[in-house]
C-alpha cells in the first residue's frame, strides 16, 4: 500500500515516514506542494498525508486542485487546530483532520478507518477464505497454521488480499513494498512469496507463469 507524505518539517517527516516503513508502508515523502500536485500526477496512491504550512502552495490549495481529480483518501496533518481550519479542510475533501502533536498510533488508527471507509483496504481483517490477515497485529492466518510476518511480508500479502483473484506482476508489487529512492533489491518478490509459503503453505499464492502472482477470489 502506497502512501503520499507532504511535510516540510524534516524531523517530523521523517519520523512519519519511519513510523509508516514499519507499519509496512510503502511512502513517497516531499516537501511542499508543488512537488505534491506532481507526484499525484504521475503516481497512484491509496492514501494522501497532507500538512497545510506548506511552501508552493500552501496545504489548502494542494487539496482544491486534487479533489477535482483524485478521489484518494487524504488525511490532514497539521499543526492548526483552529476549528475554523478543520471545517475548511473537511469541506474541501479531507476525508480526517489529525491536529500535532499526536500518537503514531493514533494516526495508523485513522489511516485504517479511513482506508475502510473507501474500501482500500483498511479492514480489520483481510481474508480471501483461504488465508486471513489482520493489519493491525501483521498476524496471518489459514486453517491450519497462524504466524507473524516481517513488514515486507506483510506488506506483500496485504497487496494481494486487497485485490484477490487479480492477477499483480512484479513491478505491481514492488511498489507495495518500496517507496522512492529505495533501492529494489534482486528477486525480492520471489523471496517474499517463498517465505510467506513456507508459513502459511504453498496454496496461498498462486503464480501464473511469465504474468504474476495472484490469490484465489473467495477461496476459489
Amino acid at each position: 500500500m502506497r502512501i503520499l507524505l507532504v511535510e516540510d518539517d524534516r524531523m517530523i517527516g521523517q519520523g512519519i515516514v519511519n513510523a509508516l516503513k514499519d507499519a509496512a508502508y510503502a511512502v513517497d515523502w516531499v516537501t511542499d506542494g508543488a512537488t505534491a500536485i506532481e507526484s499525484t500526477a504521475a503516481e497512484t496512491y491509496d492514501l494522501i498525508l497532507l500538512d497545510l504550512g506548506l511552501p508552493q502552495p500552501e496545504g489548502l490549495e494542494v487539496l482544491r486542485n486534487l479533489r477535482p481529480r483524485e478521489k484518494v483518501p487524504v488525511i490532514i496533518v497539521t499543526a492548526r487546530d483552529e476549528v475554523d481550519d478543520r471545517v475548511t479542510g473537511l469541506d474541501l475533501g479531507a476525508d480526517d483532520y489529525l491536529v500535532k502533536p499526536f500518537e503514531v498510533r493514533e494516526l495508523l488508527a485513522r489511516m485504517r478507518a479511513v482506508l475502510r471507509r473507501q474500501g482500500g483496504g483498511g479492514q480489520s481483517v483481510l481474508s480471501n477464505g483461504v488465508v486471513s490477515l489482520d493489519p493491525e497485529t501483521r498476524e496471518a492466518r489459514t486453517e491450519t497454521a497462524a504466524c507473524a510476518l516481517t513488514a515486507r511480508e506483510f506488506a506483500l500479502l496485504r497487496a494481494l488480499l486487497t485485490r484477490p483473484g487479480t492477477i499483480l506482476t512484479r513491478s505491481d508489487l514492488e511498489r507495495h513494498i518500496y517507496g522512492w529512492n529505495e533501492e529494489v533489491e534482486s528477486n525480492v518478490v520471489e523471496f517474499l512469496i517463498h517465505a510467506v509459503r513456507r508459513k502459511l503453505g504453498a496454496e496461498v499464492i498462486r503464480n501464473v507463469r511469465g504474468v504474476g502472482w495472484m490469490v484465489a477470489r473467495d477461496g476459489r
